[in-house]
């Protein structure tokens, strides 16, 4: 007996109750409580109606114009207009937006430009680097060799910055292939200047990992690694590798861009060699997400999320804390709690703030002496706040509110009372897709 139209359920909440209360109570989450993890945000309607377009229901392997399959005429349409889309925001030569995250990205370029074994040097996890930049758990610490290079100790607001010294004396005693740079963790804009120097004196390639800040280097608050063209060619890195969430405010998913020296070896690489098909609905709704981050609005809104980073920074000094490198450029920072506390640790202050209606997420600073599991550190991000409209008001009250919390961790009425506050605020703020 075969199945028609009338037989599929229109809706979630009719065809799988369980799960559509689940997605309810999440909306209820997200809507209510604040979102001060760097690396989220809150997409359009129109990413979430292009994600959950038919174009799911298509299989592409290949790219547009070499399908492995019929029927492409129009997903070949869709990613021609996300490529394109991107490589004008960014000024690149070529782009692939099929990585179905940064870390596939990541890996695209390893398995497109090195040989297992071969020497990579990149910045030390604990420092703000990330697990694709050669953690011992991640295979990209497993098939190559990583060797890091770390940030400057703490000195007021001129320490814990990237030490080029350190990195370029490794780099001549090591001549990687590969110089990574770009973190999930680090709160100063990267200079690609010095870096390009470094690289070119080695012969290596370099490339930019902008996953937290693809948004801000869009929105014109952030230099473009690429390099700017009065520079002339090949001044800024060879590969830039990004997430298209995160401040890029678009679905969750990864993209390359690079100099059309590496184009061919770069989508091998992609698919067919680390990829099958596509996810050409998400890759609809990276269009999508290129074309709104191309208007002036998205560069007044990454103004604004610096801004509103910058403040709330000041405003957690004014609470007690640290903030790593003095504050920050961008739309993250990092902050120290054994000032505020020696016996608080971020796994603690993340629970906390998670029972007061603060989502945030606990890291390691630079010279940390607990582990990852534990940290010395929070985590905090402005990208999602700002999508809803909140301002350097409201970036004071927040700062306040976790003061307040940590101060009061060990009385639960206190905690339940800051909740509420959270949530009225947060009512005054609804995110874009919820309105």
């Amino acid at each position: 007996m075969s199945l028609g139209a009338s037989d599929f359920y229109p809706t979630v909440s009719a065809a799988d109750p369980e799960l559509a209360a689940i997605l309810d109570r999440e909306l209820t989450r997200q809507s209510s409580t604040l979102q001060l993890i760097a690396s989220e945000n809150f997409t359009s309607r129109a990413v979430l109606e292009a994600t959950g377009s038919v174009l799911t229901n298509k299989y592409a392997e290949g790219y547009p114009g070499k399908r492995y399959y019929g029927g492409n005429v129009f997903v070949d349409r869709v990613e021609e207009l996300a490529r394109d889309r991107l490589k004008a925001l960014f000024g690149a030569e070529h782009a692939n937006v099929q990585p179905h995250a940064g870390a596939n990205a990541n890996a695209g370029v390893y398995i497109g430009l090195l040989k297992p074994g071969d020497t990579v040097l990149a910045m030390r996890l604990d420092q703000g680097g990330h697990l694709t930049h050669g953690s011992p758990v991640n295979f990209s610490g497993q098939y190559y060799r990583f060797i890091s290079y770390g940030v400057t100790p703490a000195n007021g607001d001129t320490g814990e910055r990237i030490d080029l010294d350190q990195l370029s004396d490794i780099a001549k005693n090591e001549r990687p292939r590969l110089i990574v740079v770009g973190a999930t963790a680090y709160p100063r804009i990267i200079d690609i200047a010095p870096l390009r120097e470094i690289a070119d004196s080695i012969g290596a390639i370099l490339m930019f990992d902008a996953a937290h800040v693809a948004g801000l280097i869009a929105g014109g608050v952030y230099p473009n690694p690429l390099g700017s063209s009065e520079h002339g060619p090949n001044k800024g890195a060879d590969v830039v590798t990004f997430t298209t969430h995160k401040t890029m405010r678009g679905p969750r998913g990864g993209a390359i861009l690079s100099t059309s020296q590496y184009s061919q070896a770069l989508d091998k690489a992609i698919f067919p060699g680390l990829q099958g098909g596509p996810l050409e609905h998400v890759i609809a709704a990276k269009a999508v997400a290129f074309l709104e981050a191309s208007r002036p609005e998205f560069a007044n809104y990454q103004s604004r999320v610096v801004e509103n980073a910058k403040v709330l920074a000041s405003a957690l000094e004014v609470e007690g804390f640290r903030t790593v490198s003095g504050g920050t450029d961008t739309h993250l920072l990092l902050v120290d709690l054994t000032k505020f506390d020696p016996e608080l640790s971020g796994k603690e202050a993340q629970e906390v703030l998670d029972a007061a209606g603060i989502t945030c997420n606990r890291n390691q600073i630079p010279y940390d002496i607990r582990s990852p599991f534990i940290t010395s550190g929070l985590r905090f991000g402005t990208p999602a706040m700002t999508t809803t409209g909140m301002g350097t008001d409201e970036m004071l009250e927040v700062a306040a509110l976790i003061g307040r919390a940590l101060r009061e961790r060990n009385n639960e009425d206190t905690l339940a009372a800051i909740r509420n506050e959270v949530a009225i605020l947060c009512s005054k703020f609804p995110p874009p897709p919820f309105v």
